[in-house]
């Protein structure tokens, strides 16, 4: 006779899971056969065994304990008929008289297969949110089956810990908000979700659009609690993640030839992908330029608190290309588009030497603010010049800027600059080895920043990074059967990130550049650079350009954003703002939702029917 337990109440209601001489675990953490996402359940709460002839339940210890038939059991002999109860949930043992049922594999989304033939030996290059998150997608979707290491120099040994170096250990942690899509963060594991978008932890800040499904809006986040979220997650499956605090060196005898797959998710510098560039294949800067020269934006990043709501910053954000905030409750960054002119002021000065460090500008650095007011770069011990300096056009923009977003000028806490362009890469996917009768052939892939670093200004970049890592991770639990690994098996993936580069960097490039009632093609900073030098303009026609133009705003969002502000409420915080500063956001134009909105990259349509995973040999 074969036996069975079957959900009752849960998310495992009428969900049947037949039980053999394999252990039936149940708890949160993702090395359980049957994970469950409620909170009164421990991480390793309870487990069915085989015991001679029959089943025995065993509780492991759990905080909360597991009840048979309204009971609390330690240990407990199952009987047809048992109700089994963790939390909210409840499964019912069964006996079931089909023969061989207990051999039937399981299939649902949520039950960890058993390491029953060769595991997937994956190395990834780089532990941000990108590689952190392919990682956790793999064990999630194959468990047993894949072993992941990763590698990133960012993180140091704390006793049995893994976790990320601090200012003194030379690592000046990112402290961005990102906004993430729903279409993304609903495709990670649930045990992701629930822990990265914690109570307090996230807010909704902006009106969902084409990438937001099922009901659900984009969240804006902390960059660093999500590096934070994510790493300790995988510190926790030590079974099938290894975490090595060191920079990845594919120089390295034997660093990733023993491995099936290496994912690169450096970032956009990456020098694995350039040491691999014979394979990847060179990038092409020229679609991305103008007149032969590669179009490139410097933006000022600017960590600020605002005293505005959600709904007017919104508003004011979308009305130009000057300026963009993103924030959380208000905390965040202001980032401003630079002319030529103004990143040439983007330097520190060493005040010893006296000599000047281009440090904020090019690694770059994280100038925060000490107790003498002034912007000092820890690593390199420069000031930020345009601050010290009295004249200087730059820091009275800042100040104009910081006042259009209703930021005190002692609620700006640091200073630096992000030097961003696009170039267009001609694949994604490649065979960087063979097999032999040694090693197993290795596959390469450019997750992340690696792949496809994106604008700024569209703020795409994690979301298509987490993209890229949910493609090939399907990908790969899909082709997975113990054999070398194919090309074939990468088309949908292949496909999905030549969909990526194409949307997200079209998108982005309609953000660096605009086109004139001419028809001619130019930079959006250099009509900027041309406004900031005009004389003599009528202060009364730009605010009312750039009134109307928020009205227009205003108009589309109401049905989404609620609290948006009248014209009384914004002709009064215009009239703050210089003659200068209301002709460059009048100039610089507004964002071109219209050119830039439209159909989003689903890569879900090349994943609708996984086909049953073929038996492992």
């Amino acid at each position: 006779m074969s036996f069975e337990i079957v959900g009752r109440e849960g998310p495992y209601a009428d969900r049947s899971f037949p039980v053999g001489d394999a252990p039936l675990t149940f708890g949160r953490h993702a090395d359980n056969r049957i994970v469950t996402a409620n909170r009164a359940a421990s991480r390793f709460h309870a487990e069915i065994t085989r015991e001679g002839e029959g089943y025995l339940l065993r509780d492991r210890g759990s905080s909360n304990g597991t009840a048979v038939n309204g009971v609390p059991v330690d240990v407990h002999p199952l009987v047809p008929g048992d109700v089994v109860e963790i939390g909210e949930e409840s499964f019912l043992w069964r006996a079931v008289e089909r023969p061989g049922a207990a051999d039937v594999p399981v299939t649902h989304m949520f039950v960890r297969p058993e390491a029953v033939g060769p595991r997937l030996r994956v190395t990834v290059a780089g532990g941000g949110p990108v590689g952190l998150s392919f990682a956790l997608l793999l064990e999630h979707l194959l468990g047993a089956q894949v072993s992941v290491t990763v590698y990133d120099a960012r993180w140091t040994r704390d006793g049995a810990r893994v976790v990320w170096k601090d200012e003194t250990q030379g690592n000046v942690r990112r402290r961005q908000v990102v906004t993430v899509q729903s279409r993304q963060f609903l495709n990670l594991s649930e045990e992701m979700q629930e822990r990265l978008f914690s109570e307090g932890e996230y807010s909704e800040m902006w009106p969902s659009g084409a990438d937001s499904i099922r009901g659900q809006g984009p969240r804006n986040i902390r960059i660093a609690h999500v590096e934070d979220v994510l790493l300790q997650m995988c510190g926790e499956r030590s079974d099938s993640i290894r975490l090595v605090p060191e920079k990845f060196d594919a120089t390295v005898p034997g660093a990733w030839e023993d491995s099936h797959v290496l994912a690169v998710c450096e970032g956009s510098r990456s020098r694995t992908r350039e040491h691999f560039s014979d394979k990847f294949g060179q990038a092409d800067s020229g679609i991305y330029s103008l007149d032969g020269e590669h179009v490139e934006d410097v933006v000022l990043g600017l960590q600020v608190k605002s005293g505005l709501s959600d709904p007017m910053t919104v508003l004011l954000t979308v009305a130009q290309n000057r300026f963009l905030l993103n924030s959380l409750r208000g905390r965040g960054f202001l980032n401003m588009r630079l002319t030529d002119e103004e990143a040439a002021e983007v330097v520190g000065i060493d005040p010893v030497r006296r000599s000047f460090e281009a440090c904020v500008g090019s690694r770059p650095c994280v100038m925060a603010r000490d107790e003498e007011g002034d912007f000092t770069c820890s690593t390199h011990s420069t000031l930020f010049l345009p601050a010290l300096v009295k004249g200087s056009k730059l820091w009275k923009r800042v100040r104009q800027g910081l006042g259009f977003f209703g930021v005190a000028e002692e609620d700006l806490t640091a200073v630096t600059a992000f030097r961003l362009s696009m170039v267009q890469r001609p694949r994604f996917t490649a065979q960087l080895r063979a097999a032999t009768a040694s090693t197993p052939g290795t596959y390469g892939f450019l997750l992340g920043d690696a792949a496809n670093a994106i604008h700024f200004w569209p703020g795409r970049g994690l979301n298509s990074g987490l993209a890229s890592a949910i493609s090939l991770a399907r990908s790969l639990s899909s082709a997975w059967n113990g054999r070398p690994l194919r090309d074939a098996d990468f088309i949908r993936h292949e496909a999905a990130m030549s969909m990526l580069q194409y949307r997200h960097k079209s998108r982005a490039w309609k953000a660096m550049v605009t086109t004139d009632e001419n028809g001619e093609t130019g930079t959006i900073k250099d009509r900027i650079g041309r406004s900031l030098a005009e004389a003599g303009r009528d202060r009364e026609e730009d605010t009312a350009t750039l009134l109307e133009r928020l009205g227009s705003i205003r108009s589309r969002l109401a049905n989404r954003i609620e609290g948006l502000p009248g014209d009384d409420v914004l002709r009064e915080h215009l009239a703050g703002l210089t003659d200068e500063t209301l002709r460059s956001l009048v100039a610089g134009g507004a964002w071109d939702t219209l050119t830039v909105g439209g159909e989003e990259v689903d890569i879900d349509i090349f994943y609708r029917e996984e086909a049953a995973r073929p038996a492992l040999a």
